[in-house]
């Protein structure tokens, strides 16, 4: 990984459907080059996939929560493909301190999380957050967070 590497992912994290043309320009060097370069990052695992940002207010999901979840490690074999499953459930992360997992979950209304939450509580003990606002929504990291 160089720095132009580095520059090819933070442009391809602000917008995955750049033109490969205006992306060469970008970190100059001509199509041809930056395409290798951009499929030997594919091959080596470093570009995983390629997703559109999507509003979840405007698709009817307003409401968005954290859930810090004890799991009882007993519940694992049940508790993986129900998060699987879940289409409120964003991302899941096993985490360190007192809860075991953090869950993202989007939710079409307050009701609907409750319900949710009294569905969650069969694995372990919860605590929730509901976000006001995302005033740095998710983002991978930038040039300045990888250093060569």
């Amino acid at each position: 990984m160089d720095k132009i590497d580095l520059q090819i992912l933070s442009e391809l994290q602000k917008n995955a459907r750049i033109p490969l043309k205006k992306l060469a320009e970008k970190v100059f060097l001509s199509s041809p080059a930056t395409a290798a370069r951009i499929e030997r990052l594919e091959r080596a695992g470093i570009i995983t996939s390629y997703a559109a940002k999507i509003d979840l207010k405007k698709i009817g999901l307003p409401i968005t929560a954290f859930v810090k979840l004890d799991l009882d490690p007993k519940q694992k074999p049940v508790f993986y493909p129900f998060i699987e499953n879940h289409p409120n459930i964003l991302e899941c992360a096993c985490i360190t301190g007192g809860y075991s997992h953090l869950l993202k979950v989007a939710f079409e209304s307050t009701e609907a999380l409750d319900t949710f939450i009294g569905e969650i509580n069969n694995f372990g003990h919860t605590e929730t957050q509901i976000a006001f606002s995302s005033p740095k929504p998710p983002t991978g990291p930038g040039t300045g967070a990888i250093k060569i």
